[in-house]
């Protein structure tokens, strides 16, 4: 299963137009009550283009594109003998409705532990906007557990 040779593989880019309702869907799921999340007026009046995004929406983009999933295809695995372990943002820029936003994940690094017990994949995502401008960079650990 653990296949060193996938380190360094870039997947297809993959492209999510962020609409207004959809921000407000994921707010609301999350338990978001700001405003600024929720209603325009109160969000162009805290100086945002538009609705802006939830600060873990981004990776809602990935999963739409099944992106964390693709390792998982490349390897073989049992995707119930997964699971998330960890994910991590950097952020350059605000994220809003009307953007098109277009990622590319690479497959950062691979590892096991527990004397294979377990395999440790890390991937980078890099987010920019229709702009070309970086948005958002995403880090992702999927844990597998062995045998």
């Amino acid at each position: 299963m653990f296949d060193q040779a996938l380190v360094g593989k870039e997947y297809p880019c993959f492209a999510m137009e962020v609409e207004k309702g959809r921000l407000r869907l994921f707010a609301q799921a999350i338990g978001e009550t700001d405003p600024v999340y929720l209603d325009e007026q109160a969000a162009r009046a805290a100086g945002y283009r538009s609705l802006p995004a939830p600060p873990t929406f981004p990776f809602t983009i990935a999963m739409e594109a099944n992106q964390p999933l693709l390792v998982l295809d490349d390897l073989g695995v049992d995707k119930t003998r997964s699971v998330h372990g960890e994910q991590s943002f950097t952020y350059y820029r605000d994220i809003c409705a009307g953007d098109t936003i277009t990622g590319r994940q690479r497959v950062a690094e691979m590892f096991e532990k527990k004397g294979g017990a377990l395999l440790f994949i890390t991937t980078e995502t890099r987010l920019t906007n229709q702009n070309d401008e970086p948005v958002c960079d995403l880090r992702t650990v999927i844990v597998v557990r062995n045998g």
